[in-house]
């Protein structure tokens, strides 16, 4: 499927509450009591300690965010840093996290809800878990619906819960006792380790600013929004916590503070009587907003990695599909869905288990999202953050000691149920993702570009992960470049070079240099320093362009007799994906790319390209159809051609029946799975109807005609002289099918 883009529905203000509404969610409203419980009132100091950790990764998502605004976050920066199998790890990784944290969050909202509204048992399950099933269910529908109306509820649900917040600190402050905070045994009563323990089961609070790079490439100018909501959301819900989690255990002694609904408790010690009652309601429907909105955050966040996975192959492209009405990843929401439900399901009658699994996930992401940031820094020259990190490289450095550090205080439960997870992303990849992904990561071509220097152990590592159809050798896709002359190398090579970045594939451009038939090629082979001149130049050219643009190439000079036949021989020989070249003065408009005598006799190589000498510019492209084999090759390369140029495409077809045409054109344009494109639908001659559709053009994009040979030249059936008088450039593309000499010379009956 295309690579299609999300709409830009979210403001500033909407992705700020995104990360503060998660983060408060979790952190207020439903782990205190069971935090303190397992570290005393220095639980405190872990909340920050927590704060600072999420801030040293704040500061790399930001730059990695501003850089890359695509949907799915930390796994997008991971899988083209990295690689798909890192990407895999990542992108399954913070998916499943992010589902964990969504059933926790549930479960929190099944809590307070229980206060206020009984619930009923079913089977095996609680009124706590009943009704963290109703909250799943009610968020999974409102993404299904769309981020804007998600954005814009986040937005009320956070408003409301800091007034309600700030009317219980005002009130706690006022009851707060320092004997209280500190009880019989001290700040540390377990001791001073038990910070990092705490902050190990408190670190699921502060999971939403990463939510918030997770729909960039729907946030509004994510150059500066980005980075002010992440890192403005991590400071503003540290020194929530700290405060207010201060004044809970400053009014309850931590010994005696709730589990299940520890504000609630501590609201109703803090005001006094007649209010109490009131007030605990509030703040009760105040819980029930924060965890809805915390789990509101994760289905969507984890929907966008879901989707961000489907379109890189790393999962089935099934998951790709946009909703027609909604324009969200519908399918990818209903998924998430369902494995939220069973978490909640199978496990939610152990909170501390989907909260550190949860931890433990997005830890390991965020060491890797770090490391991506090196790479990027190293290795892409085109990488231009608008946000960049402080003291680089030791700021990513930290973040990835930090958050793999904390893993050694995450219970050895949780590590083996996360570590499962990482494993079974590893075998997904070797068993699917890798048939199916198309790109190499930053790091392995880094590595593999550099055999020559570097250890074979590190080489051969990177050539056993690098995905099928995406690495280097014979595995990787190759558009072979056919140069002729200095006048059309730069189009020709921009165009294969488009067209292998678009698969994650290379370039290889070679120039046959033709010896005349009277000198033999070891003479030739002798003088090839005079005879070659210019073909050095001219595949230096080669290489400097296709660099440029960011595809690896390699470049190959041969000594040949041959002029056309060797290219194609050569691209034989080598087993190249496509053949790009220019049309060495033969005329397009016969509407095949081979001369009447090797059309007749031979069979091309590969998909073979036939660019004119009019230049190459792929700003407004004409595609003529009337069906057939190589109108797939021209349909596949005009949506590449939108997806990396931008290019804006028309669909015309000419028929005899308006009516029909439309019809024909209709379906045509969906089986090929083009979008966003102008359909022209033309009656009478064919000629006139391209030469008037093609005049605001710059490219037309012809597949080469069904016709046998005979047909063409004694019936006169294929009129495409127009192709040599338009002053568009024009671009043959023809895919090789094995054809019986009746079919070479009559057509296909």
């Amino acid at each position: 499927m295309s690579d299609e883009e999300l709409a830009k529905d979210l403001g500033l203000l909407s992705a700020l509450t995104i990360g503060i509404g998660t983060m408060v969610g979790a952190g207020i409203f439903v782990l205190p009591g069971v935090a303190a419980s397992t570290a005393g009132p220095i639980v405190v100091v872990s909340f920050v300690v927590g704060g600072l950790i999420a801030l040293v990764n704040a500061l790399s998502v930001s730059e990695l965010g501003t850089a890359m605004p695509k949907a799915g976050g930390g796994y997008y920066y991971v899988n083209r840093a990295l690689g798909p199998l890192f990407g895999s790890i990542a992108g399954l990784g913070d998916w499943m996290g992010l589902a964990f944290a969504s059933a926790f969050y549930s479960i929190g909202f099944g809590q307070y809800l229980a206060t206020l509204l009984p619930m009923p048992d079913i089977f095996f399950l609680t009124e706590v878990q009943v009704g963290a099933l109703v909250a799943g269910g009610v968020f999974v529908g409102v993404n299904y619906i769309g981020a804007k109306e998600t954005g814009g509820l986040q937005t009320v649900i956070v408003t409301i819960l800091l007034a309600i917040l700030a009317l219980f600190a005002v009130q706690g402050w006022l009851s707060f006792e320092f004997g209280t905070l500190l009880g019989d045994g001290g700040a540390a009563p377990f001791g001073y380790g038990a910070i990092l323990p705490g902050t190990a089961l408190v670190f699921v609070s502060f999971l939403g600013y990463a939510k918030i790079a997770t729909v960039a490439e729907e946030l509004k100018n994510p150059g500066r929004n980005l980075p002010l909501a992440i890192i403005g959301s991590v400071a503003i819900v540290t020194v929530l916590y700290a405060l207010l989690v201060s004044i809970m255990l400053g009014v309850v002694p931590w010994t005696e503070l709730s589990q299940s609904a520890p504000l609630t408790q501590a609201t109703q010690v803090a005001f006094p009587g007649g209010l109490a009652g009131l007030a605990v309601t509030i703040v009760s429907l105040g819980a029930l907003l924060a965890t809805a909105s915390s789990a509101n955050a994760s289905i969507l966040a984890s929907a966008r990695i879901n989707f961000a996975m489907g379109r890189d192959r790393i999962v089935t492209n099934w998951l790709n599909e946009i909703h027609p009405k909604y324009a969200t990843p519908y399918r990818s929401i209903v998924v998430t869905g369902a494995v939220i439900v069973v978490f909640i399901a199978a496990l939610g009658r152990d909170i501390e288990v989907l909260a550190k699994a949860a931890s433990v996930l997005h830890l390991v992401v965020y060491a890797m999202m770090n490391a991506a940031l090196i790479v990027f820094r190293e290795t892409d020259p085109e990488y231009d953050p608008a946000f960049t990190v402080p003291f680089y490289p030791f700021t990513p450095l930290v973040g990835i000691a930090l958050s793999l550090g904390l893993l050694a205080f995450v219970g050895g439960q949780e590590l083996l149920l996360s570590g499962l997870f990482v494993v079974g992303a590893v075998i997904w990849y070797f068993l699917y993702a890798r048939r199916h992904a198309t790109r190499q990561g930053l790091l392995g071509r880094h590595v593999l570009d550099r055999d020559d220097d570097l250890p074979p152990s590190v080489v051969g590592a990177a050539a056993t992960v690098a995905p099928d159809g995406s690495g280097r050798g014979d595995d990787a896709p190759t558009t072979m470049v056919a140069l002729s002359n200095p006048r059309t190398e730069r189009s020709l090579v921009t165009l294969g070079a488009t067209l292998a970045k678009r698969d994650g594939g290379r370039v290889l451009a070679t120039h046959v240099v033709q010896v005349p038939d009277q000198t033999s090629l070891e003479a030739a082979a002798e003088q090839r320093d005079r005879i070659s001149k210019t073909s050095e130049q001219l595949v230096a050219d080669a290489r400097d362009d296709a660099e440029r643009l960011g595809v690896s190439v390699e470049t190959k000079t041969i000594l040949s007799h041959e002029g056309l036949a060797e290219v194609f021989d050569a691209a034989r020989e080598r087993g190249v994906d496509r053949l790009v070249m220019g049309h060495s003065g033969t005329k397009l408009a016969g509407g095949r790319v081979e001369g009447k005598l090797d059309e007749l006799t031979h069979d091309l190589p590969c998909d073979v390209l036939v660019l004119d000498e009019r230049g190459f510019d792929a700003s407004e492209v004409l595609v003529p159809t009337a069906g057939g084999h190589s109108s797939d090759l021209s349909a596949e390369v005009a949506r590449t051609l939108q997806e990396t140029l931008d290019a804006r495409v028309s669909v015309l077809h000419v028929a005899d029946d308006a009516a029909a045409g439309q019809a024909f054109l209709e379906e045509w344009v969906a089986e090929h799975e083009l979008e966003e494109v102008e359909m022209l639908v033309e009656t009478g001659d064919v000629e006139t109807a391209i030469g008037e559709a093609a005049a605001d053009k710059s490219l037309v994009l012809v597949g080469a005609t069904e016709r046998g040979l005979l047909s063409r030249l004694v019936g006169g059936s294929l009129k495409l002289s127009v192709l040599d008088d338009l002053d568009a450039t024009v671009l043959l593309a023809e895919r090789p099918r094995r054809r019986s000499v009746r079919e070479r010379l009559f057509g296909r009956p």
